[in-house]
This record gives C-alpha cells, sequence and structure tokens, in this order.
C-alpha cells in the first residue's frame, strides 16, 4: 500500500504541475487558452488533495496542536490524550463522513457535467467519501494501536 500510493500520489502531483504549467503557457505567453484545462484539471486535484489527506491519516502525520502535551510527564498520560485525540477525530470524522455520503447519493442521482467538456462531476464528487472513509480507517487503525499500547503499560 505505502509503494501504490507513493506513486499514485507522484502521478498526480506530476499531472497537476503538468496541467497548470500548461495553463500558464498557453494562456499568459502565448495568448492561446485552452478550452476546458481547468475542469479536467479538478479532477487530478481533487483526488491529490483527498489522498494527500488519507497518506497523512495513514502516516499520523496530520499537523496537530498538542498543548497539553507539555504537561504530561508519563508516557502513559501521552498515550491516554492519544486515545482522546482518536476518538475526537473519529467523531468528527464519521460526522462528515455521513455527509458526504448524502453528497455521493446526490452526486449520483444528479449526474452533473462539466459545463465546456460535459465530463461527470462524480468522478471528482467521490473522492470526498472515499477519502474520507480511508481516513476514518486509518484513525481506528491508529486508535486501536493505541489502546494496545495502553493496555501492554497496564499489565506490566
Amino acid at each position: 500500500m505505502d509503494t501504490f500510493s507513493k506513486y499514485l500520489l507522484t502521478i498526480l502531483i506530476g499531472v497537476v504541475a503538468l496541467g497548470q504549467f500548461v495553463q500558464v503557457i498557453t494562456r499568459y505567453v502565448l495568448q492561446i487558452p485552452v478550452m476546458g484545462l481547468e475542469e479536467t484539471m479538478l479532477y487530478p486535484t481533487v483526488w491529490l488533495y483527498m489522498l494527500g489527506a488519507v497518506n497523512a491519516s495513514r502516516e499520523n502525520t496530520h499537523i496537530r496542536a498538542n498543548v497539553l502535551e507539555i504537561w504530561l510527564t508519563t508516557k502513559r498520560q501521552h498515550t491516554i490524550l492519544a486515545i482522546v485525540g482518536e476518538i475526537i477525530s473519529l467523531v468528527v470524522g464519521l460526522w462528515l463522513l455521513s455527509w458526504a455520503w448524502d453528497f455521493t447519493r446526490y452526486s449520483w442521482r444528479v449526474w452533473k457535467e462539466s459545463p465546456t467538456l460535459y465530463i461527470p462531476t462524480f468522478y471528482s464528487d467521490i473522492a470526498l467519501f472515499v477519502g474520507l472513509t480511508l481516513m476514518m480507517v486509518y484513525t481506528v487503525w491508529h486508535l486501536l494501536r493505541h489502546i494496545r499500547s495502553l493496555s501492554r503499560e497496564t499489565a506490566r
């Protein structure tokens, strides 16, 4: 999974960078804008954002403001704080996931298309649901890991 996500994110960022480069050159240097390029860039950009967030969840490298860690002195206290943080993340994430599911169902039902190229926007809309689902899977995985760690500390 690590290798696959690394290559997929690299390809997506390459496509987005190349698309933006083409857009700048054709629009501002050649004065010939490419019709539909902005529409097509929506898809890899949205997937890049969401899969990047999934990657941060997988690596457990999201930005945190753990001010409480300054006053906590033991490893056990840090583990309990991590468990509380994961539970809060899980509650908020599941709430957002329910909204994403409603939006996905709406997007499937309406089946909107982009204005110029008539590409179904569902293919970018579903990235939100897929990304949040994977983030919740990794949040549960990290929560279970912290609970196991706490139970091992308590058993000693």
